[in-house]
């Protein structure tokens, strides 16, 4: 499945197990390698992107301004608050207590949601949907 390989959906669905397992695998390998490189690339970009950033956020600091207007665009100055909790126990014994469930955010824990219908048969909260799919995954042969 290269450039020169051009099987047809008929064609592959007719490959035996192991060719069609070789070929997702080589597959699986080419993305990992291009993935990497990816990725250094950026992470290099965004040193740079900081090192400017840090640079404009002084010089706005230093001139006590929140925004700048230039020829390239506008530079805004922000700030950006983030909350965090170092005692898990006592934070949700606090939420519970002030009946302030909206501190979570809107997602379920997928595997405990797992857990909990696996230990609890026909209890299930209200107003969840599930959706089931097949996966494939193709590991590489062990020795």
């Amino acid at each position: 499945m290269s450039e020169e390989n051009k099987e047809t959906p008929d064609e592959i669905a007719a490959m035996p197990m192991d060719k069609m397992a070789k070929i997702y695998r080589k597959m699986q390998a080419r993305i990992s390698e291009l993935t990497a490189v990816y990725e250094t690339e950026v992470e290099g970009i965004k040193a740079q992107q900081e090192v400017l950033k840090n640079a404009l956020k002084d010089q706005m600091l230093a001139l006590g301004v929140k925004s700048v207007k230039t020829e390239q665009g506008t530079v805004m100055l922000g700030t950006k608050t983030r909350y965090h909790t170092s005692d898990w126990d006592a934070f949700k014994t606090f939420v519970v207590d002030h009946a302030a469930l909206d501190l979570f955010e809107k997602r379920i824990a997928q595997s405990n949601m797992a857990q909990f219908i696996s230990d609890n048969p026909g209890v299930v909260p209200p107003g969840l949907n599930t959706s089931t799919e097949y996966t494939i995954s193709v590991r590489k042969p062990t020795t």
